[in-house]
């Protein structure tokens, strides 16, 4: 039996579950808009262990949301799986945050774009099939009218995750579908960490960092 923690830091949504050959014991989040990763994250790793009736050292593997997303975000939730992975002497595996956010869209036809909300009218995204096999790399583009018409062109396109919100306030085109009020998950995250368990796909915990995408830029508090 293969037993893998994850953690999905990448959004205000503080998420951790306990999977079992992939397939989700128990999940524990907080999904809201404001960020609470720094007090919440190592109370939910240890409240799925209770609920799990499991101890830290019978997980297999520590599996974590490796981004884009919020890069303190990220930060806390990478830095956590890391100090388990050293402690307990198990392996790391990274999760692509907008693939496992591609898998809460299940349909028959067309595509998925996963995207987190970025600066200004910039987004994170990539493009999925409706099997979940990536179509387009992840990129940081800024949104116009423009904006995924390869896609909508030939059939619907469904849009989740934080981008979400301004995304349709520019894009109007009749294939375009917007699902509103998701964020990253770990509940999506078992399976693909499992599919990369089996493979000994696993990262360097020493140096292993999430993927931000772009570099951090800080802003000077008001006055």
């Amino acid at each position: 039996m293969s037993y893998i923690l994850n953690i999905e830091t990448a959004t205000t949504n503080c998420s951790v579950s306990l999977s079992k050959e992939g397939e989700i014991l128990v999940l524990k989040e907080d999904y809201n808009s404001n960020f609470s990763h720094a007090e919440s994250l190592h109370l939910f790793i240890d409240a799925v262990f209770k609920k799990a009736n499991l101890k830290p050292q019978d997980v297999d593997a520590i599996a974590v949301s490796k981004g884009p997303g919020s890069y303190t975000g990220l930060r806390i939730g990478v830095s956590a799986a890391k100090g388990l992975c050293f402690s307990l002497d198990k392996p790391l595996i990274s999760v692509d945050t907008l693939e496992a956010l591609s898998h809460q869209v299940h349909i028959d036809s067309g595509c998925i774009v996963p995207m987190l909300d970025a600066r200004r009218m910039e987004v994170y995204a990539a493009v999925y099939d409706k099997d979940h096999k990536q179509v387009r790399t992840i990129e940081a583009q800024i949104l116009d009218a423009d904006s995924f018409k390869e896609f909508l062109k030939i059939g619907k396109v469904y849009f989740i995750g934080t981008g979400v919100e301004k995304t349709k306030e520019i894009i109007t085109h009749p294939n375009a579908v917007f699902i509103e009020n998701k964020l990253p998950s770990a509940n999506e995250m078992g399976k693909l960490a499992f599919d990369k368990y089996k493979i000994s796909d696993i990262e360097n915990v020493a140096y292993f960092e999430p993927f931000y995408l772009k570099d951090f830029i800080g802003t000077k508090a008001k006055a």
